[in-house]
């Protein structure tokens, strides 16, 4: 177990496990600062905040930063289980209330009038089996800054500012995607979490 913030990134890059427990305490002066590190190290793992107690804004933040889970250490301890096993399916981690008021928030910028395309929801469609841009541009024949662009668009459209904020939306909302094609890529072989966001943004550039 990491006694503080450094040793915590120097071993998540040393094992690189798939998913790794942070203490809240860890990662509470600048999550964004030590997410990004722990993704440069080890892209690939996902991370859960575990906590004695967060404020909302505490929790929001570290989903925000790239958590994949938030777990009291007051839960059951069954409850820590089924977290890992959900998290694992590449699904998120977090409580109702809290889904429910990241994709209000998203929700009060939407325009109504404002649909995707077939091409957009394409793209979704991939993201959310944990496809990255390059992998979406190679399978659909298109440029990754192409992928980037539409990407943009979509998080216009539906009033969203990053990947975790579309995927909380599209799973609260259960916007209707067409059926991915798993053939040729590596990610559909190896399912990852569509929450993924780059290193110094989380928006495409």
């Amino acid at each position: 177990q990491a006694q503080d913030t450094a040793q915590t990134v120097a071993l998540t890059g040393e094992f690189k496990p798939e998913l790794g427990f942070l203490q809240s305490e860890l990662a509470r002066q600048d999550p964004d600062v030590v997410f990004g590190q722990i993704r440069q190290r080890s892209p690939d793992s996902k991370i859960v905040i575990t906590a004695s107690g967060l404020s909302e804004d505490e929790s929001d933040r570290y989903v925000k930063s790239g958590a994949v889970g938030v777990i009291l250490k007051t839960d059951d301890p069954s409850l820590s289980v089924k977290c890992a096993r959900q998290v694992m399916a590449n699904e998120v981690w977090l409580p109702k209330k809290q889904i429910v008021r990241l994709v209000q928030g998203s929700q009060e910028r939407v325009r109504p009038r404002d649909t995707l395309t077939s091409r957009e929801k394409s793209i979704v469609s991939y993201l959310m089996q944990g496809w990255r841009n390059k992998e979406i541009a190679q399978h659909l024949s298109i440029t990754e800054q192409t992928v980037k662009n539409h990407l943009r668009t979509v998080y216009d459209k539906l009033g969203v500012s990053d990947r975790l904020e579309l995927v909380l939306y599209i799973i609260h909302t259960h916007l209707e995607l067409p059926p991915t094609d798993p053939s040729v890529s590596s990610a559909a072989k190896e399912p990852r979490s569509p929450i993924e966001p780059p290193p110094q943004d989380a928006r495409p550039s």
